[in-house]
């Protein structure tokens, strides 16, 4: 017997809908939806333990999971079973998990998992735009703690036309794609990549999406009532000792906002936090610490975050001493490693960032193999954040979702500034060797200048700044505040990324914390950033103005060239011998891909020195080469026969053709060394293809005299061929014996 099935549909306003659906799978699960669109698929399920996790945070588990099933296919690889997430899962785990998390109550510390899974895939439809419905629909039918629905949706722009939810084929059109998570509310996330916008088409994106958004909450709320709503879970919150909290803020405040006003830097402002707050430890007695137990730390980090807000709000300082719309000191350099094709380091205050460019063929390019979509980059970047950036000692287990989600922001940055025509694959890697405050945003700047130095032909340079917000909702202040550390990002109210060019928005990430934050405020934050983003890319600019003239010495210089399909076989050979000879003997790489439009093939030559570029261009030449009727090439013989010498044309070595004894002289030859001989360069005249032999004819005597006194010899009848008289229809068979008997009587006898 199915069960009773609960579902709401949301029209998304050009035809298409997205339903949710509750009441048929997976019911042990404490919340679970089915989320569909076109042929598209997910199933979320959403468990929370009901014993608080004996820890000081939310151990809150988004998983993402794209099923090879879902599109009819098998997993790449010797095991045929889905593994690790890629790093396209992992992005969209990201973006999901940033919007749910600030939702919880900040004394909910049960084990909470989240998983959504891709189940039925459709071309059309981008799944990773509705896992944020699905999330939030699932606890909507759950008793967790959660403040309210949010929903995500994507943005693009085509045509001039905001397009909620597009499809890929209309996301290539677009010059906007960007993912907004919000609640009914307030906007709390906002993450993309922009085709050189300005903050106002940003903004104007945003509430676009936002209105969208408002429908998909209005279906959950809807869902739940359908379905029934649970009574939210009781749970055992974090001990509050209001007169302990009060009595450690006037200890410390004072003290904190005094250090936080002399503008130390890092490690000597920690320092003497530390000290303070061990002081006030001290002045409880050993019984009251155990009693108190975390109490007396939380209740100093409470104050310590009021003293640093209020200085920035009352005083427009800020703890390393700048003034809100400060950039720390920043210096620059290129051509630092010797032996890559491209480096660069960054420096902003104490954030470094050294970005490395390696420069390949497209059999480097990275290949994505994804449920929901196959493709490959000619262009990527890697984002390294090891332990040692920010002083600590922690253990090394692969590349964090962290380290995936800035690199991926970082590329979407530069990407759109790599020109169409770069017949490089281009691989940035930056290593962040010291961070306080947005190593991503340092990445995009080393990687620009590390580009440039290269000789990568960027349309124009990318620069990148991280802003925050302090706001105090009963008074209306509100502090923007330009590049900032990493201590603001902790204790601020809103952390985004903007990066850009002179000319517009590139790409940007946004993480608001706070609740109706007003589009004024957005605005206002975005114009700042672009002046601090136009006083850093200065400093790029001062540091290398241009991208270099060419590659350099030790780098690959690359050629490509078109070839007509039939000459594809003939240049990589029987089982690639020649190709493979021609590598080996020109100390080049040569790949060979086919033009899916015009079934050309595109001849990629990766090599350091330009001989053996030329070399292997002499080769494609040869191939190339088509002698015209009636013209003279000069030829070198290189084989010597009974019949005539092979020559080939000096034009295009290796484009042999035979010159037939007969063609040498005017005179009988009877042996080819009398005339020719191994080496010997001389002209030759071509004639196209001889319609007897049906092959290419070239003749030497052509282009000499005639002897005084020549006679042509009569032309062969071709009637009579000097065969005693034998014809197709007269072979001598009327001879055959007259008594010869047939095969019958030869049986009988």
């Amino acid at each position: 017997m199915i069960p009773q099935v609960f579902k709401e549909v949301i029209d998304l306003g050009d035809g298409r809908q997205i339903s949710i659906e509750t009441g048929k799978l997976a019911k042990q699960a404490h919340g679970s939806v089915v989320v569909q669109s076109g042929k598209c698929m997910l199933l979320c399920t959403v468990v929370s333990n009901y014993r608080q996790a004996d820890v000081d945070f939310l151990p809150l588990t988004v998983d993402y999971r794209e099923k090879f099933a879902a599109a009819g296919r098998y997993p790449g690889g010797f095991f045929k079973r889905e593994a690790r997430p890629s790093d396209g899962e992992v992005l969209t785990m990201r973006l999901v998990d940033r919007v749910l998390r600030p939702l919880f109550p900040k004394d909910y510390h049960s084990e909470t998992q989240v998983m959504i899974q891709l189940m039925s895939h459709d071309d059309d439809v981008m799944p990773d735009a509705m896992a944020g419905l699905a999330a939030s629909a699932a606890i909507q039918l759950s008793d967790f703690p959660f403040e309210c629905p949010i929903s995500e949706a994507r943005v693009g722009r085509v045509n001039g036309e905001f397009v909620i939810n597009p499809t890929r084929s209309q996301l290539e059109e677009s010059d906007i794609d960007m993912m907004i998570g919000a609640s009914a509310d307030s906007v709390m996330m906002v993450e993309g990549e922009m085709d050189e916008i300005s903050e106002e088409e940003m903004t104007e994106a945003i509430k676009f999406a936002h209105e969208a958004i408002k429908i998909q909450c209005a279906a959950q709320v809807a869902l739940a009532e359908a379905f029934g709503k649970k009574e939210i879970r009781e749970y055992e919150g974090e001990r509050e000792e209001a007169d302990l909290a009060q009595k450690i803020h006037d200890m410390a405040y004072d003290k904190v906002y005094a250090i936080a006003k002399a503008g130390s830097a890092k490690h000597e402002r920690s320092a003497a936090f530390g000290e303070i707050k061990e002081e006030i430890k001290a002045s409880f007695s050993e019984e009251e610490q155990e009693d108190f137990g975390g109490l007396i730390s939380k209740y100093y980090s409470k104050a310590e975050k009021a003293a640093v807000r209020d200085l920035t709000l009352n005083e427009g300082l800020r703890l390393d001493g700048r003034k809100t719309t400060d950039i720390r000191p920043i210096w620059c350099e290129v051509d630092y490693l010797p032996s890559t094709h491209g480096s660069s380091i960054f420096t902003r205050g104490e954030t470094q960032a050294l970005a490395t460019v390696t420069l390949g063929t497209s059999r480097e390019a990275n290949q994505i193999d994804m449920p929901s979509f196959e493709g490959e980059e000619r262009f990527y970047l890697h984002y390294n954040f090891p332990p040692f950036c920010t002083g600590e000692a922690r253990p090394i287990r692969g590349t964090s979702r962290r380290e995936v989600g800035h690199g991926n922001l970082a590329q979407r940055a530069l990407k759109g500034m790599v020109p169409e025509d770069c017949p490089y694959t281009v691989r940035i890697v930056s290593e962040v060797l010291e961070s306080n405050g947005s190593s991503s945003m340092a990445t995009v700047c080393a990687g620009t200048m590390a580009m440039m130095d290269a000789g990568v032909k960027m349309k124009k340079p990318v620069s990148g700044i991280a802003m925050g917000l302090i706001s105090d909702a009963d008074s209306g202040k509100y502090a923007v505040l330009s590049d900032i550390l990493g201590d603001e990002d902790h204790l601020g109210d809103m952390d985004f990324k903007v990066t850009g060019t002179a000319d517009g928005i590139t790409a940007c990430q946004m993480d608001i914390k706070v609740k109706g934050l007003s589009y004024e405020i957005l605005v206002n934050a975005l114009k700042q950033a672009r002046d601090g983003r136009l006083h850093i890319l200065e400093k790029l600019t001062d540091t290398i103005a241009t991208p270099a003239e060419d590659v350099k010495p030790h780098s690959p210089k690359m050629i490509t060239r078109r070839i007509p399909n039939e000459f594809i076989g003939a240049l990589i050979g029987p089982g690639g011998k020649v190709i493979q000879e021609m590598q080996k003997e020109t100390g080049t790489t040569i790949v060979i891909n086919e033009d899916p439009v015009t079934e050309e093939g595109i001849v990629e030559i990766l090599g350091v020195g330009n001989e053996g570029i030329d070399a292997v261009q002499a080769k494609i030449d040869s191939l190339l080469f088509k002698p015209t009727i009636g013209n003279v090439y000069e030829v070198k013989v290189i084989k010597m026969l009974d019949f005539g010498a092979v020559v080939e044309y000096m034009d295009a070595p290796g484009n042999e053709v035979l010159l037939h004894v007969s063609e040498l002289a005017w005179e009988r030859t009877e042996n080819v060394s009398d005339v020719v001989n191994m080496g010997d360069v001389f002209d030759v005249k071509y004639f196209g293809q001889d319609p007897r032999t049906r092959k290419e004819k070239v003749s030497r005597k052509a282009i000499l005299p005639k002897p005084e006194g020549y006679v042509a010899r009569p032309p062969r009848d071709n009637n009579n061929r000097g065969r005693d008289n034998r014809g197709r229809d007269n072979r001598g068979r009327d001879n055959r014996r007259d008594d010869r008997r047939p095969r019958g009587d030869k049986k009988e006898d």
